[in-house]
């Protein structure tokens, strides 16, 4: 049987990857994002969420064997709240409402991408994860308004999502369903090389230190993901995966 998989972000970088890999593999791919998908639909709106939610179930015939939620904005994205609608509310609305689906799958498993930035500041008790957390989209708008800025907004949406993930390990496990989250680090996409062209936040993605030394090509970040989902990883449930080149480790080495 033919493996039915989903892949948010799927027109570039490491989403057009994944859904690439997961096509190489032989699984039959529906791809999601703003242009250039099998679903079409803007994942900053709950209405574009439902949408995506609804198209990806009619293309899946009501049972999906993989999910990748993928998509994504960066630092740099002006209103700030499009960050944590897509970021955040973009996957765990769309995990939770292909949940049913993906229940009825083969050996179903699914991977939301955090980032490695996540850990990189202490934002877990700040109003504004706390607002994603508790599902209030509004209130994440008004925090990042009083005084946030482009890097809380993005690693603080990672980092909610990464939470999302670990909370929801003890029913998707008993579900029959995995779940896990990858943390990239810098890796060759278009987002990165908007990034590094931004006056404010280039400067900063250029200090990051990298202990391979260079950057990930986004086939590295899909080939892990592709373990995560594979038969390989029928154990591995709840965990973050850090596919960083040794980043995270080298900011915080006594931490894991």
């Amino acid at each position: 049987m033919t493996l039915v998989a989903a892949v948010t972000g799927s027109a570039s970088g490491i989403g057009a990857a994944i859904a690439a890999q997961l096509g190489a593999e032989g699984a039959r791919v529906i791809g999601v994002d703003l242009r250039g998908a099998d679903v079409v639909a803007d994942l900053s709106t709950p209405e574009g969420r439902r949408a995506a939610v609804a198209g990806v179930l009619a293309a899946a015939g009501g049972r999906l064997d993989r999910f990748v939620a993928c998509a994504g904005l960066n630092t740099h994205v002006e209103p700030m709240r499009l960050i944590p609608a897509v970021n955040y509310f973009g996957a765990v609305e769309l995990m939770d409402g292909l949940f049913i689906a993906l229940r009825a799958g083969d050996a179903p498993a699914a991977v939301a991408v955090a980032s490695n930035s996540a850990q990189m500041a202490p934002f877990l008790e700040t109003p504004y994860v706390q607002s994603l957390l508790a599902g209030d989209e509004a209130a994440a708008g008004r925090a990042l308004a009083d005084g946030g800025n482009g890097f809380l907004a993005y690693a603080g949406a990672k980092l909610a999502l990464a939470v999302a993930v670990r909370r929801r390990a003890a029913a998707w496990g008993e579900a029959g369903v995995r779940l896990n989250a990858i943390a990239p680090g810098t890796t060759q996409t278009p987002l990165l090389e908007a990034t590094l062209a931004h006056p404010v936040w280039g400067p900063h993605a250029r200090k990051l230190k990298v202990p391979l030394g260079r950057v990930a090509q986004p086939d590295e970040i899909a080939r892990a993901v592709s373990f995560l989902l594979s038969p390989a990883a029928s154990f591995v449930h709840g965990s973050i995966l850090y596919a960083d080149g040794g980043t995270d480790a080298a900011i915080r080495p006594d931490r894991f």
